[in-house]
């Protein structure tokens, strides 16, 4: 079944804010296999010119598909999760994350289209401190396979 294109432009707000901290960086950057120590330690950071231990490029992923998720369940939508694979992932960033911030996600469902027999959904979520500082913007493509059939 496809996708219902009326959800394209539409927009979700996350709920509480994401508090980062260097735990969780460090447990994060562990994950990927990333010994850099910017990621763990707060004084290589500060020599390094940040002001505190920095998250990966990659670490948004943690928490930017929260407000998207409530697109990605809805029975309107269409989307069959238990044929769904991960596309593509990108990131623009403005500054880098770091411990101590606090980050809110809203995500914009900003394509849907056909390619051959699978439903492509394309999902920006852009990132701000709760202040309204901007961080950066992912880019998340998720396939259904099988669901333009």
């Amino acid at each position: 079944m496809a996708l219902n294109r009326d959800f394209v432009g539409r927009t979700y707000q996350a709920g509480a804010p994401y508090e980062v901290s260097r735990v969780k960086i460090k447990e994060f950057a562990a994950a990927i296999g990333d010994p850099n120590p910017i990621y763990r330690d707060r004084d290589a950071a500060r020599a390094a010119g940040h002001p505190d231990v920095v998250a990966p490029p990659t670490f948004p992923i943690v928490f930017s598909l929260q407000s998207g998720g409530e697109a990605l369940t809805d029975p309107d939508l269409g989307l069959n999760l238990a044929m769904v694979v991960h596309g593509e992932q990108r990131f623009e960033y403005t500054r880098p994350v770091y411990a101590g911030d606090e980050l809110v996600t809203t995500a914009t469902i900003t394509d849907i289209r056909t390619a051959g027999r699978n439903e492509l959904l394309t999902v920006r979520s852009d990132v701000t401190t709760v202040a309204g500082e901007p961080v950066c913007s992912t880019y998340n493509t998720i396939i259904e396979r099988g669901g333009a059939a």
